[in-house]
């Protein structure tokens, strides 16, 4: 019913939204820009008193935030240009024209960095020193991104300020009751050709979180009750540094460096009622799981830009991730007294080095196009150490004390070496169409050592195609053509800790996983709405998957049966997305903005264990959000709130003995913010202000799910508690 309610209440709001969007056409004036690129000047900003570029830029329709600042990502942003994220998961090499978000550039530049990237900056920028803003909707030869939805590139003064400070203060209180402070402080200015960004912050975070399930037996009678707090202890601190110099009109340099040291120690305790004899049974457990992760990264760039508009670049990445954790279970006796039953020891370091050049040169009038190739080479050093008590075998204190188990591809190093030539020809056909070709080839050689021992040699021609079309100043349709070769993850190719299943200790690894890849199709629509209104836009997209990549069968035995990620198959992927980002001018409510968004996927591919047809794993029906920033100028504050949902039903995850299905309850973010006249900024936020749950279903079958034979029902819900952060910010 609450769900039905909530669906209710966002339909009718969204499309009032939407209706009133479009009757806003017929007494609209103009828009902000003519052309297919957007200006958005300093001036526009100044009635919001803005304090820094990411406050400006949370007021741009289409792009702005909701909730605004670090509460929320704005919609569709890329933070800094690069697939960014952990190597060791997939999001290796920094990526020459490949398909994503929008981008966010500096002064029409991006960061060589992925931990350290562009949009981070934003935040570090103060507002006196932005120019103006450009989205733009066009390609270009000039642009410092290729292959991108849209860009944003934030223009500074071209003389800043001799020295700027930033700073923010902040207090979480959480369900804990405790208030933890935080903070972080910016320098940046500049001395003579040299431009600098300074960055410090440190942070503390506490997560509480309750799961309680309920299991019944194959039969329908009851099994047990489980009952989980989980407390993790969050201490994270980050230093970087941008610089940036300019030796003179043709030659510029670039530095960027990262160093974060993030300590995330987890304590579960469990109470487990066993329902199946009478009197009940409780047994209680203790997990202790310390986690630490440091990482460091250097990046840079030196560009040299010809008289004759000819462009030569070259950069570089550099970076390591070195990650620990330590898991041991302990049964509580009725004595008090604590007995340790699981050792489990992980620890892994992923190293990546990057190198990239390219060259830009026009052939034609309103043609241009760029050669160029990048070199990645991704080490991944992974380390598994499982102790169990009450088996044979002699203890060892390496192993916590217990007794050490064999587990398969447990220590293994695995590394990549990767070459990607490219060549982009980009022809703006007319004031209002444009083409981007681009065309990339990708070798590769993955080698695995230790354990396990393998060696294979990967090679993939990627075209893509991307048209847009004016069809007016406001109105911009595109079509695009690609093929998308996804990376694999290091991640996959070794055993690790199950976080997910407390019955199962480890994950096995897979040796044999080749790369999935794609054909996407996508045609978009954006309509900028007159007299800066808002935006309306549109993606309807379909996508043929090739070599997917889910849990597949790798048992040694029936007596131990086994699953990994696997090559599964083919499959196809479509739906479409709509958003709406409106000032409600039209009910003379111009500094109100609302933002909406709706989309619908569906998805299908065979199952390996069933051979039935299904959607792809864990991939939801779609989603859908509604969210509101009003702005109240004379009192210089502002206030909103944003409420997100995704559509459940049939979001599941087959495995070689269960099912799992996952739903979950929306969730709420509310915040009201206030400028003083020394342009300090007092901001309130509130996660989940109502309780939020995720739900999981697990169906655990006795052998394989193929012989249907039902052994347990889990049905389990887990959540935090609101989380309600002060923050006072300002510069000086």
């Amino acid at each position: 019913m609450q769900f039905l309610l909530h669906m209710d209440c966002y339909i009718r709001l969204s499309a009032l939204c939407l209706i009133l969007s479009f009757s806003a056409v017929s007494f609209s004036q103009d828009n902000v820009g003519e052309e297919s690129t957007v200006i958005y000047p300093a001036d526009y900003f100044a009635e919001f008193n803005p304090v820094t570029a990411q406050d400006m830029l949370d007021r741009i329709p289409g792009f702005g935030s909701a909730t605004g600042g670090s509460a929320a990502v704005p919609r569709g942003v890329s933070s800094g240009g690069s697939s960014g994220g952990d190597p060791s998961s997939g999001g290796r090499g920094f990526g020459s024209g490949e398909s994503g978000g929008n981008e966010i550039l500096i002064n029409g530049k991006r960061t060589a960095g992925k931990n350290n990237q562009t949009g981070g900056q934003l935040d570090r920028i103060t507002a006196d020193q932005v120019d103006y803003f450009e989205i733009i909707r066009g390609t270009s030869g000039e642009l410092d991104v290729r292959g991108s939805g849209q860009v944003i590139n934030v223009v500074l003064f071209g003389e800043l300020p001799s020295t700027s400070i930033s700073y923010e203060a902040n207090a979480v209180r959480s369900l804990d009751h405790e208030i933890r402070p935080g903070g972080s402080i910016s320098l940046s200015g500049q001395a003579g050709e040299l431009s600098y960004v300074l960055n410090a912050s440190a942070t503390e975070r506490y997560d509480y979180s309750v799961g309680k399930e309920n299991s019944i037996l194959g039969d329908f009678s009851p099994n047990d009750l489980v009952r989980e707090e989980k407390i993790r202890d969050q201490s994270n601190y980050n230093f970087s540094s941008n610089l940036n110099y300019i030796f003179n009109s043709s030659n510029s340099v670039r530095f960027n460096a990262l160093y974060s040291d993030n300590d995330n120690p987890s304590d579960v305790t469990r109470r487990t009622t066993d329902l199946r004899v009478t009197p009940n049974i409780v047994t209680l457990e203790r997990e202790d799981i310390p986690v630490t992760r440091e990482n460091w990264e250097i990046g840079g760039d030196y560009e040299y830009l010809g008289s004759n508009g000819n462009r030569f670049k070259i950069l570089f990445i550099s970076n390591e991730t070195d990650q620990s954790l330590n898991r041991e279970r302990y049964q509580i006796l009725t004595t008090g007294t604590e007995e340790k039953d699981l050792f489990l020891d992980t620890a892994s370091v992923t190293r990546e080095r990057i190198l990239r050049s390219s060259y830009t040169f026009d052939i034609f009038q309103d043609q241009d196009i760029e050669f160029g190739a990048e070199r990645a080479q991704t080490i991944l050093d992974s380390n598994l150490a499982l102790g169990l008590v009450n088996v044979t075998g002699t203890p060892s204190e390496a192993f916590g004390g217990l007794v050490p188990q064999s587990v398969p591809n447990a220590n293994s190093k695995v590394e990549e070496i990767r070459y990607e030539p490219f060549v982009i020809h980009n022809w703006i056909i007319n004031q209002r169409m444009s083409l981007e070709s681009t065309l990339l080839y990708e070798t590769s050689e993955i080698t695995q050592s230790g354990d396990a021992s393998n060696k294979r040699d990967f090679d993939f021609v990627k075209p893509k195609i991307d048209f847009r079309f004016d069809v007016t100043p406001q109105l911009q349709v595109g079509a695009s053509i690609e093929k998308v070769v996804n990376q694999l993850s290091f991640a996959d190719f070794v055993a690790a800790n199950d976080e997910e299943d407390e019955d199962s200790n480890t994950l096995a690894g897979n040796v044999n996983l080749r790369q999935e890849w794609l054909w996407k199709y996508d045609l978009n629509a954006e309509y900028r709405l007159p007299d800066d209104i808002g935006v309306v836009d549109a993606n309807i997209f379909y996508h043929q998957h090739h070599d997917v990549i889910e849990r597949i069968d790798v048992s040694t035995s029936e007596e131990n049966l086994a699953s990994a990620n696997g090559n599964i198959g083919d499959g196809e992927m479509w739906g479409i997305a709509l958003n709406a980002s409106i000032r409600m001018r039209m009910i003379n409510l111009p500094n109100l903005y609302v933002t909406t968004s709706l989309s619908v996927e569906n998805s299908s591919i065979t199952d390996p264990f069933l051979g039935i047809d299904r959607r792809f794993q864990f991939h939801m029906r779609g989603s859908n959000s509604l969210g509101f920033r009003h702005d109240i100028p004379q009192w210089r504050m502002n206030w909103g709130g944003l409420w997100s949902n995704r559509h459940d039903g049939n979001n599941k995850r087959y495995d070689i003995d269960d099912i799992e299905l996952a739903a979950g309850d929306p969730l709420y973010t509310l915040f009201a913010e206030y400028v003083d006249r020394r342009g300090t900024t007092y901001r309130f936020d509130v996660f989940r202000p109502f309780s939020g749950l995720g739900c999981r279903e697990r169906q655990r079958f006795v052998g394989r799910i193929s012989s249907g034979v039902l052994e347990e029902i889990e049905d389990r819900c887990t959540g935090s508690g609101r989380t309600l952060t002060f923050r006072v910010s300002g510069t000086f």
